[in-house]
């Protein structure tokens, strides 16, 4: 049951600050009355009905009023509630944007914007869940907390790009931001999806601990590698990554550490080798990450106050009808 007009309950006070006066001023003497020297003749004398009657009509007449407010308040309880099925994630996407996504092994363009690509198509299907993303490189950034809004997650998708961070790859920091958006909310229903082309060189806290975070809120983390075996970048065989040249493409020491990341934390690693296989591993996440949810959706509401109205204006009558005859005070 609910409420439609809550704020009108406050107007309760009033019957029961008017029954503390009955209260307090129940020994007390009316204002006006007769006095007379003694009564101690008629105190052997048997209280009629009418006595024993007349001090409830106060309490008819705050009860009538207290019914009235509450029906003021329009209770009401839910008329036709119908089973709704949804299928519904909650999902981080991480993005490294760092130098070493310009490589152009992914054609067209580079690392990047065919991850940009293919997370946005992903996003797209995906109506109905909550949707957010990180991005990171040497620093971490939330670009868009959880939205059901798919579309807006596109359109940051499009407008990220690298030099947004100083270089580096904090993958650690980035899953905790992303791990932060998550714990509130169901484990079973949440998920983080990170994309990124190489081992963790800065930022805290470690990929490993923040894989044991994730284990222990029941969040998995599926990581994709992207990268070639044969890579081109802006060098040939190097970029320059924090802290020195380092090769450009995923080595067998950067797969086991995302490999261990997934696995911790329940998730799996995939390697993308090409862009047609990045678009398969997000289509294998897909159908992997969606559960239907029952909800009961309420469709309407059934008005109660004329349940609570009718008792509280017929108790103000009565109490109107007994005061006036035959529970009738003089003067």
């Amino acid at each position: 049951m609910r409420f439609a007009e809550p704020w009108v309950l406050v107007l309760l006070a009033l019957p029961l600050f008017g029954g503390w006066r009955l209260w307090r001023g129940r020994r007390r003497p009316p204002a006006e009355h007769l006095g007379f020297s003694s009564l101690r003749l008629l105190g052997d004398a048997p209280r009629t009905l009418r006595d024993r009657l007349r001090p409830l009509l106060p309490g008819l007449r705050l009860l009538g009023l207290a019914l009235v407010v509450v029906a003021l308040a329009r209770p009401q309880r839910p008329g036709h509630v119908q089973d709704v099925r949804i299928r519904s994630r909650n999902i981080m996407l991480v993005l490294d944007i760092s130098s070493s996504m310009k490589a152009t092994d992914f054609k067209p363009g580079n690392r990047l914007l065919v991850a940009r690509r293919v997370l946005g198509e992903f996003a797209r299907r995906r109506e109905g869940d909550l949707m957010g993303l990180v991005v990171f490189a040497g620093r971490a950034f939330l670009q868009a907390p959880l939205t059901p809004d798919a579309e807006l997650i596109r359109r940051l998708l499009d407008r990220v790009d690298i030099g947004l961070l100083p270089d580096g790859t904090a993958i650690g920091t980035a899953l905790a931001l992303s791990l932060a958006q998550l714990r509130d909310l169901p484990p079973s229903a949440s998920v983080i999806v990170l994309v990124t082309d190489g081992a963790n060189n800065t930022g805290t806290p470690s990929p490993f601990v923040a894989a044991e975070a994730a284990r222990a809120l029941g969040i998995r983390i599926h990581a994709i590698g992207v990268s070639s075996a044969d890579t081109t970048a802006p060098d040939r065989r190097f970029i320059w990554r924090w802290g020195g040249r380092q090769a450009d493409r995923l080595s067998s020491w950067d797969e086991a550490v995302l490999r261990r990341i997934a696995t911790r934390s329940g998730g799996r690693f995939y390697r993308a080798t090409d862009p047609e296989t990045l678009a398969r591993i997000m289509d294998e996440i897909d159908p992997m990450e969606r559960v239907d949810v029952r909800i009961g959706e309420i469709r309407d509401w059934r008005e109660l106050f004329p349940f609570v109205l009718a008792p509280g204006l017929a108790l103000l009558a009565l109490e109107l009808g007994l005061g006036l005859t035959w529970l009738r005070t003089v003067p």
